[in-house]
């Protein structure tokens, strides 16, 4: 990082950096759902470290747990249906998050705050929403770069090994506290502007108060379309969704 070493300096010992997860809380004032994951850095080798960049992939190692039939179903989308389960489980990346970790000797804990987004199309959003009991596995894959003192004082630079990870578990329960205090009883459903647009015209047109009794209008116009199947018989048009006649 900076100029030569002096003549005769011994050759700089780059620090051997650990990792270790402490724990999980939810994060009580974020704007969004957010977790905090406590990580022990420790230094196993080399001299101080001035500094860490450290850059975290975190994702779920779905084949590290069990699952019963109810949860097979729910997460048919993501894996298959039965004859499929074995072969299709894979780990889900969830987020990559880049934390500043201050000077320290022989070893410190920083924070890592992942946001929970609950979008309902997302993988790992799907997975989390089906796994309602037990703990959710999750692998933290470290990267980065450390910042030490060589001899003679100058600043150093190195890579963090791609080899360093850990492992956590987090309690399901946990995640859907932390969406139910956010979104309580409420999925998130994310709609194109023009299909959005088309249902808030509907919803006008229909005289409905918010959007539940405006979807639930529509799928009951959907079952009663269903059930005269079984008698041969057409449903009536609903008045309700056709396009209001011009004046005179």
């Amino acid at each position: 990082m900076t100029g030569p070493e002096p003549a005769g300096a011994a050759p700089h010992a780059v620090p051997d950096l650990d990792f270790a997860l402490t724990g999980v809380t939810q994060e009580r004032y974020a704007a969004v759902p957010t977790l905090r994951f406590g990580v022990r850095v420790s230094r196993s080798g080399g001299g101080p470290v001035r500094s860490v960049s450290l850059t975290t992939s975190v994702r779920i190692d779905v084949t590290r747990r069990r699952y019963d039939a109810g949860t097979r179903a729910a997460l048919a989308e993501l894996f298959g249906g039965a004859d499929q389960w074995s072969e299709g489980l894979r780990p889900l990346p969830w987020t990559q998050t880049t934390v500043q970790v201050p000077a320290f000797d022989e070893h410190t804990t920083a924070d890592l705050l992942v946001p929970c987004a609950y979008d309902t199309e997302l993988a790992v959003t799907k997975y989390l929403n089906a796994v309602t009991d037990g703990d959710v596995p999750l692998d933290f894959l470290f990267s980065g770069t450390v910042f030490f003192d060589a001899p003679g004082g100058t600043l150093r630079a190195a890579r963090v090994s791609w080899s360093k990870d850990a492992a956590c578990r987090l309690p399901a329960a946990l995640w859907h506290e932390l969406i139910e205090r956010y979104y309580p009883d409420s999925p998130w459903l994310r709609l194109s502007r023009p299909t959005w647009a088309r249902l808030d015209a509907y919803r006008a047109r229909a005289v409905c108060v918010g959007w539940d009794q405006t979807v639930n209008r529509l799928l009951d116009q959907a079952d009663r379309a269903r059930a005269p199947e079984s008698t041969g018989r057409t449903a009536p048009p609903d008045r309700t969704d056709a396009a209001p006649a011009p004046r005179a």
